[in-house]
């Protein structure tokens, strides 16, 4: 029996995007595919969807009763750091949550009450505020919230690699606390290394840093940036410990708190290969396919089983979470080319046709068109994206739908195939076509024998694990 499509979680109102008139999950023809049902062995989650954070707060307070506070005073200041993306997870509340109880811990075991709220956003000057009033954060730290980002005035670090550049206001108190979430964005950028340290180069500096990360370096050399700035004598004089949210595709599998970030580095490593790796593996087998994007950030960070579509859009037959493959990811063109590199796709050829139901504006995505025939959803939508300063020229390459289910009929024309996914912000299961869920299950056993015998003690060796003993 076809399982109907599931609801996504709800979509934050934005100034950066329309509202949805109607949500793709709604359409007829779609079902829902539970991510156990081809991975069974995806660690559990205690959180999925739903309205209950109980077990969020419950996970963080059992992970902080391990972590050392006492250099904290009950006068001294304390910002806590956090970063916009993790709230587009699950609705935002389970990141949430845990900023909440971090400091609700914090202020019971020092005695500390000035305790402050930093949000640490990339593109827009409108998105923290957003995120502060509609997740009532000024509530919870009295008013002690306030916007970080990269145009910020900023503080310099002297690092082993020179002078760079934080943004002062995340560090204007005593102490800092680092706080980030596991979901497998941008792997074809940071593969997996220093992954837990990568806001200290992008959410916690200043533009010219983030310049630094984007442009000095490629895509695996730019992850020492954030390892030198973390141990700039700096941030080390400021530094108490990291509070992270550990996720699968089956949604938050639990907190994770540590004064040692690199050992919580490790185990975040861990986690996300073996959460995640099969499932992109799996991505990597679509040949061709549908793509409708359902809302509630930038289309590469929207998810679908937990898994982003920037995973399935830049080029997934590259095995990113392999370190020998040539490190050629979404801004390869950018940097000098290997000799005799082979000639790669930067956008995935299997996807046939792109529906943007609902998406921000703010961040170049202008090769999604140019390379794929794509179809806004709505007048609104195409308004924004006509005036959109980082895409000039998207309305030259995309078309207009007046609605969804006009959309999927021409998407379905041009494409030629039935295989549809979408990615609405799910974890825990898909909403696709049936077509796609049959092709996707018959798919899985032979992805999970290779990630279980090749890939994964490749992944574990090459990142000094002893495959034999993990």
């Amino acid at each position: 029996m076809q399982r109907q499509a599931v609801s996504p979680p709800t979509i934050m109102r934005s100034f950066y995007g329309p509202e949805l008139r109607q949500r793709a999950a709604n359409l007829s023809g779609l079902t829902s595919l539970e991510v156990r049902e081809l991975f069974p062995d995806i660690p559990g989650e205690i959180y999925s969807q739903g309205n209950d954070f109980s077990m969020i707060r419950k996970a963080t307070e059992e992970a902080l009763a391990g972590v050392d506070m006492s250099m904290i005073r009950n006068r001294d200041t304390v910002n806590i750091l956090c970063s916009e993306h993790g709230f587009s997870m699950m609705g935002g509340e389970p990141y949430a949550e845990m900023l909440r109880t971090i400091k609700d811990v914090v202020q019971e075991r020092t005695g500390c009450k000035n305790i402050r709220l930093r949000v640490a956003v990339g593109y827009g000057f409108n998105e923290a505020s957003e995120i502060i009033k509609y997740f009532k954060l000024d509530q919870c730290f009295k008013g002690q919230t306030c916007r970080v980002g990269p145009f910020d005035k900023g503080v310099a670090l002297e690092t082993d690699i020179g002078t760079l550049y934080g943004i002062a206001r995340a560090y204007d108190a005593d102490w800092f606390i680092h706080t980030h979430y596991g979901d497998l964005r941008e792997l074809y950028v940071h593969r997996l290394i220093n992954r837990v340290l990568k806001p200290f180069a992008m959410s916690y500096a200043r533009l010219e840093t983030r310049g630094v990360y984007h442009f000095n370096f490629g895509p695996r050399s730019s992850n020492f940036v954030q390892r030198a700035i973390f141990n700039s004598p700096f941030i080390q004089q400021r530094y108490t410990f990291t509070c992270f949210l550990m996720v699968s595709p089956a949604g938050v599998i639990g907190v994770n708190a540590n004064n040692d970030i690199d050992q919580l580095d490790r185990r975040y490593v861990m986690m996300t290969l073996r959460s995640f790796g099969k499932l992109v593996r799996l991505f990597a087998e679509i040949d061709e396919c549908i793509v409708v994007l359902d809302g509630g950030k930038w289309p590469v960070y929207l998810h679908a089983g937990g898994v982003t579509f920037g995973n399935l859009v830049y080029n997934p037959k590259l095995d990113y979470f392999d370190l020998d493959v040539i490190p050629a990811g979404t801004w390869f063109a950018l940097f000098d080319k290997i000799p005799k590199a082979p000639i790669v796709h930067g956008i995935n050829p299997s996807i046939k046709a792109l529906i943007i139901n609902q998406m921000w504006i703010g961040m170049a995505c202008t090769e999604l068109p140019i390379n794929i025939p794509t179809i806004l959803v709505g007048r609104d939508l195409a308004n924004m994206l006509i005036t959109d300063s980082s895409n000039p020229t998207f309305m030259d390459y995309a078309m207009t739908a007046e609605n969804l289910e006009a959309a999927m009929r021409f998407a379905r024309g041009i494409a030629n195939t039935d295989n549809i996914i979408v990615f609405d912000g799910s974890f825990g299961h898909i909403n696709l076509s049936p077509s796609l869920a049959q092709f996707m299950l018959k798919k899985a056993p032979e992805v999970s024998r290779n990630v279980d015998e090749v890939l994964m003690p490749k992944w574990l060796r090459q990142r000094g694990f002893d495959p034999q003993q993990v």
